[in-house]
């Protein structure tokens, strides 16, 4: 499992500083940006086998709550309306907050794989 969970990691390691700069032009990069860098930062650490728990509890937590607030009023009609855009330029705030919702999530579960897998190690070293 864990030559599986180092690509996996090396992987979102990538995506995730593709994700900060596409944030670059945001208009609120200033979020955004240090939230996906963080998320490389600890994908990075899962790379080398590292997987701090007190740190990576506190950014899913922190990235759970941030989903939350931000979670739209309707999936499906956030859904259709991107759909029907054909297109990832920002048209609406709503739009906006409904993608970093999903980004948020993304990045909990990124970092929840790599708690457990420090956890696994923690139990059997």
């Amino acid at each position: 499992m864990y030559k599986f969970a180092k690509y996996f990691f090396v992987f979102w390691f990538f995506a995730f500083l593709l994700f900060a700069y596409w944030q670059l032009n945001d208009p609120d990069p200033e979020i955004w940006a240090p939230v996906y860098i963080c998320a490389a930062l600890f994908s990075a650490l899962a790379v080398k086998g590292k997987h701090p728990l007190i740190p990576l509890s506190i950014a899913i937590i922190a990235c759970v709550i941030g989903a939350i607030y931000f979670y739209p009023d309707s999936v499906s009609e956030w859904v259709n309306y991107e759909l029907e855009q054909q297109d990832l330029t920002m048209k609406t705030k709503e739009s906006e907050e409904a993608r970093e919702t999903f980004g948020l999530l993304i990045v909990a579960l990124v970092l929840s794989f790599s708690a457990f897998v420090g956890w696994k190690k923690t139990r059997n070293p």
